[in-house]
């Protein structure tokens, strides 16, 4: 029996996806974890024992679409107001009444609107990878649209339903450790290589991966994790996030601009290919993270920041917690 599924205990609890798997470790004050794409709970496997031996009840989360959790069918069951009200219904659930909400990558877009929408629940907000970026300007998918000249951005591939399976589903473990490697600082292409985040619009995206095998932090056992959850639900309910963007604009329309005033802390990884199109967004943080207490570029980081940095990770975590209000 594999480590994970003994030292964690997992539970199912209800929400309106209709049930959300959820793993968690620890008493104390609740601090919920979301991961982003295309990860699940267990890209928060390092910080769950720190944080519990912090003194807190860490519980990581299989956002819907994802792992455990319920994955319901249409675009617009993945829209940012349900994600954001299963977060709420998991605090319920546990018996309690708030909680600290930490994210990485659309978990981090997740964070952050709980945050603004539940400010009664989530009483703090931790941003990893993706900063906070208020609702605004043109409809998204038009804004990702015209990004790449005559290159197709990843984002826009996704849209198109059934288009991103048809290319990742025949081969989920290579396409894992390709996605997973092109953003890590130790196999990343170089500088002067294409961007694999972009592709021609009759390619396909596997084309820019790198091919020099799996990060340093992605063990064989992780990638078993990994692929054997997509394996199992297939991709369609991860890509439905994305797909669901335009709908988001529409329904954050009264939150236009709206800052996110409860206490934030931002951590990103410094070689973070994103960097490149999220890097005036994350100047911006003290404008609209009005209670932001502290930001952090690690050196030598991609993307996966919790995976790739986890002893700094949990360190500015638990430093964080520890001077919040109680």
């Amino acid at each position: 029996m594999a480590w994970w599924t003994t030292e964690f205990t997992h539970r199912l609890v209800p929400s309106p996806a209709g049930r959300i798997h959820l793993v968690e470790q620890g008493a104390g004050p609740l601090v919920l974890l979301l991961h982003g794409f295309p990860e699940c709970w267990y890209s928060w496997r390092h910080q769950l024992p720190v944080l519990a031996a912090a003194g807190y009840r860490a519980v990581a989360v299989d956002v819907r679409g994802y792992g455990l959790s319920s994955r319901p069918e249409g675009t617009a069951a993945y829209r940012m107001v349900e994600l954001v009200a299963d977060g709420a219904a998991v605090v319920r659930a546990l018996g309690e009444e708030s909680a600290v909400v930490v994210g990485h990558d659309w978990g981090s877009a997740i964070a952050a609107n709980s945050a603004l929408l539940r400010p009664d629940v989530f009483r703090a907000v931790g941003l990893l990878s993706v900063p906070y970026i208020p609702r605004g300007g043109p409809r998204p998918g038009a804004v990702f649209a015209s990004m790449g000249g005559d290159e197709e951005f990843y984002i826009t591939r996704f849209q198109r339903p059934g288009r991103a399976e048809a290319e990742i589903e025949p081969d989920v473990r290579g396409w894992l450790t390709g996605f997973y490697a092109a953003l890590s600082a130790d196999t990343m292409p170089p500088p002067d290589a294409p961007d694999p985040l972009f592709v021609p619009v009759d390619g396909v995206l596997r084309e820019r991966f790198p091919d020099g095998g799996r990060p340093g932090w992605l063990g064989e056992e992780d990638l078993d994790v990994y692929a054997g959850e997509f394996e199992r639900t297939g991709f369609t309910g991860a890509l439905n996030r994305y797909r669901a963007m335009d709908r988001d604009w529409e329904d954050l329309a009264p939150f236009d601009g709206a800052p996110v005033t409860r206490p934030a802390l931002y951590i990103g990884g410094a070689r973070d290919s994103a960097m490149a199109w999220l890097g005036a967004a994350i100047d911006a943080q003290p404008a609209v993270l009005p209670g932001l207490v502290s930001s952090h570029l690690l050196a030598d980081c991609g993307h996966w920041v919790q995976q790739e940095a986890p002893d700094e990770v949990g360190r500015l975590l638990v430093d964080w917690l520890a001077a919040l209000p109680r």
